[in-house]
């Protein structure tokens, strides 16, 4: 599925003149169509439009799941990155990290009919889409997402995404630390990013910002989460193994003690990283309210390598009886 795609992306990347991310934008999106190629101004010709049906008549013979497309455009993206030569902030996450976090979310949330999942830094929306489509097999309830993000180019990704995989997804153009149009979730998921944020105007109202200079936009985005959390909603946020060693830290468990519980910190395997320094953790909060409560064990530990099932199967099995132990008054 994935050759037939990407030779229809090679196809219009060279009609076009344009990057892969450009031409895979336009492929998706004659897809979402019906497999209606576009056409302005004579472009493509009517050889390359007679190759491009033929091969949307190829794709359409496959049977799509919401799962598979995900695949498919994940491919694509990894593509994308390295043909374009892209930054590091518009590669995906890994499915590794993705599978992970739907595993822990499947057994800390409460079991309800309906879901509803938001990514305040969505990118191509692999993330929460991959959260959605195992939590709805793993549990089979409806599942809804919002995905914020200020970058175009990775919207217009996230849009063709949960169009081609039929995800209940509504997406915003804007700037995640200013006021958002979204309901309170469930859950909150985000990979979030690294660094300074830079519109210092924009934090006056942000308890966790810097006390000089500019603040750092994962301390930022972590307090904005919350805001979108219902009573008793859990945050699982993906940080940097360091993240409570940094001079501001003090400030952000101040925070965190003050609206929200912090339940989890659990390491991903190093093994999944190629740079040791970009090792990250997940950190689980659980907003206040309702019947949420600190648990007296914190869940701590590190993720064996997916390689060795014995290990892996073994420190699921913690996490279960750590669920069983803590969280009985909240699901």
């Amino acid at each position: 599925m994935f050759q037939t795609f990407d030779q229809a992306t090679e196809i219009l990347q060279a009609a076009l003149g344009s990057s892969y991310l450009d031409a895979f934008l336009e492929n998706a999106e004659n897809l979402v169509d019906g497999g209606q190629v576009r056409v302005e101004d004579g472009i493509p010709n009517e050889t390359d439009q007679a190759k491009l049906v033929h091969l949307y008549q190829r794709l359409a013979e496959f049977k799509f799941n919401p799962e598979t497309m995900r695949q498919l455009i994940q491919l694509s993206m990894l593509k994308v990155t390295r043909k374009d030569q892209l930054p590091s902030n518009y590669q995906i996450t890994p499915d590794t990290i993705g599978m992970l976090m739907a595993a822990l979310a499947f057994r800390i949330l409460p079991e309800q009919e309906t879901l509803s999942i938001l990514d305040p830094v969505v990118g191509s929306a692999n993330l929460l889409t991959t959260m959605m489509n195992q939590l709805q097999a793993l549990n089979g309830r409806s599942t809804t997402g919002f995905g914020i993000d200020n970058d175009d180019l990775m919207l217009a990704t996230a849009s063709v995404n949960v169009a081609l995989q039929k995800a209940d997804v509504e997406l915003f153009h804007q700037d995640a630390i200013l006021d958002l149009a979204v309901p309170q979730v469930d859950l909150v998921v985000a990979d979030l990013p690294v660094g300074y944020y830079p519109l210092d105007d924009n934090t006056k109202n942000y308890r966790t910002r810097a006390k000089e200079g500019h603040s750092f936009v994962h301390h930022l985005l972590i307090e904005q989460s919350m805001n979108y959390l219902k009573p008793g909603g859990f945050g699982m946020f993906l940080v940097p193994q360091a993240l409570f060693q940094s001079d501001e830290a003090q400030g952000l468990v101040e925070w965190i003690q003050s609206v929200a519980h912090m339940q989890g910190l659990l390491n991903l395997p190093t093994a999944i990283f190629a740079n040791q320094q970009a090792a990250k953790s997940i950190l689980l909060l659980q907003r206040q309210g309702a019947s949420a409560h600190q648990v007296s064990q914190v869940l701590l530990g590190t993720f064996p390598t997916s390689k060795d099932p014995k290990e892996f199967t073994a420190f699921m099995q913690k996490i279960d009886q750590w669920v069983a132990t803590n969280l009985q008054s909240t699901k």
